[in-house]
């Protein structure tokens, strides 16, 4: 993003893109495009960067008075004391030794009807200790001290599979598939009705990305591992996607720890962090779970970036490089939201 900014000093530069914090940092006018997949698509007229942002997760076009998609709204769920839920895993100080990485991961537990976030540069040991905690990776040193059931969704998703997709629901959440909670909560939320008829080898990446999500939370599980579940999906696909993990979660009193890079996606559906820091391809080190002010502070003051919300719709919103309210949060210390 800040390779973009700097080459706009000097050039036009277009991005399309899904990650609104992104957008949010990179543009300073946006065009909005809206329509029916595969029918028709409207192009708007360039709007400021956060009216542009507003306007979209609204769903309604003012000045044409146009609806054009159901609004998003941003909950500001109040954080869960860690300290009152009971445990349900807990993890050793877990080491995992590669040919030229190392992975270090302090000692942690996951807490029963929470969702644990994961931030971290590429490269830096987050899908493996996914991997470690759902025993397909073995780690060097350390243990993982529970014996729970885990449903995983990994990072990159297979589509060897002949079938439908309601052949493939149905294989993975038996006997569950056809419960009013899986029906209601899970499929009709993530909106699969449309789908379940085509063949899965059909599926684009974002339709893919849905259905491992579902078929995902569709097990009967303690807790679930969800390796980046915002990739292919748009900006309105991530937040149904966030919000039926939070119901499920919730509503069945499991847990989740979820692996993503979409800090809004992080921000809706966490209650507590984890960290990862180090040398991207050489070495790795994993902290936490914080809680989920404490964590966010922790990253964003690595990545050097500061959030505020939104007044309008109460979404986090980041701050121009430079501006006051990045120079004020900076000097008190307080990357992740605060009043001044």
């Amino acid at each position: 993003s800040r390779v973009l900014r700097e080459l706009s000093e000097k050039k036009k530069v277009v991005v399309v893109e899904h990650d609104l914090a992104i957008m949010d940092f990179l543009c300073d006018v946006v065009h909005i495009l809206y329509g029916e997949e595969g029918v028709f698509g409207v192009v708007t007229h360039p709007k400021a960067v956060r009216h542009a942002i507003n306007t979209y997760l609204s769903g309604y076009l003012s000045e044409e008075n146009i609806r054009f998609s159901e609004p998003i709204e941003f909950e500001e769920h109040p954080p869960k004391p860690r300290q009152d839920l009971p445990l349900l895993v807990t993890f050793q100080r877990l080491v995992k030794m590669f040919k030229s990485f190392r992975l270090t991961v302090e000692t942690g537990a996951i807490r029963v009807g929470e969702v644990v976030g994961v931030v971290g540069p590429n490269a830096i040991g987050k899908t493996t200790f996914v991997k470690m905690l759902a025993g397909v990776v073995e780690p060097t040193d350390g243990s993982v001290d529970a014996k729970i059931v885990v449903s995983y969704k990994p990072q990159y998703i297979s589509i060897d599979y002949d079938g439908t997709v309601q052949e493939i629901l149905y294989k993975t959440a038996e006997p569950l598939f056809t419960s009013n909670f899986h029906k209601t909560e899970i499929f009709d939320a993530l909106k699969l009705k449309h789908l379940m008829e085509k063949p899965v080898s059909s599926l684009s990446g974002g339709e893919l990305q849905t259905v491992a999500v579902a078929s995902c939370l569709a097990k009967e599980a303690d807790l679930y591992l969800i390796d980046e579940p915002s990739a292919y999906l748009d900006s309105k696909q991530r937040m149904l996607v966030s919000r039926t993990i939070r119901r499920v979660v919730e509503n069945l009193g499991k847990s989740a720890l979820v692996v993503d890079h979409d800090v809004y996606f992080i921000d809706m559906i966490s209650d507590a962090l984890m960290v990862f820091d180090g040398v991207p391809g050489k070495e790795g080190v994993g902290r936490g779970p914080f809680s989920l002010h404490e964590g966010m502070n922790l990253f964003l003051k690595a990545v050097d970036v500061t959030f505020r919300r939104d007044e309008e719709t109460r979404r986090p919103r980041v701050n121009k490089p430079g501006s006051y309210m990045d120079r004020r949060q900076k000097e008190i210390g307080e990357y992740y939201y605060a009043s001044v």
